[in-house]
């Protein structure tokens, strides 16, 4: 049987949250609003290594990349 803990937090962002929580239990909840935003942080990352990076960039990571795996073997 899991554990479970108290978090406390202001009425107003509970009753906000609840509204939107529908019918799921709030760990189930909780869990789907950090996947979301974790994906939403990796979304942005990619696209400023889209801003910054050019394709010759991109070209030379994946010929490093391919280098590397040729040549490391485990003994």
């Amino acid at each position: 049987m899991s554990r479970y803990s108290t978090i406390s937090v202001p009425e107003e962002v509970k009753a906000a949250l609840e509204k939107r929580k529908g019918d799921k239990d709030w760990g189930q909840y909780l869990l789907e609003l950090y996947e979301v935003a974790e994906e939403e942080k990796r979304r942005r990352a990619l696209e400023k290594m889209h801003e910054i990076l050019t394709e010759e960039d991109y070209d030379n990571m994946r010929r490093s990349s391919e280098e590397f795996r040729e040549r490391f073997k485990l003994r």
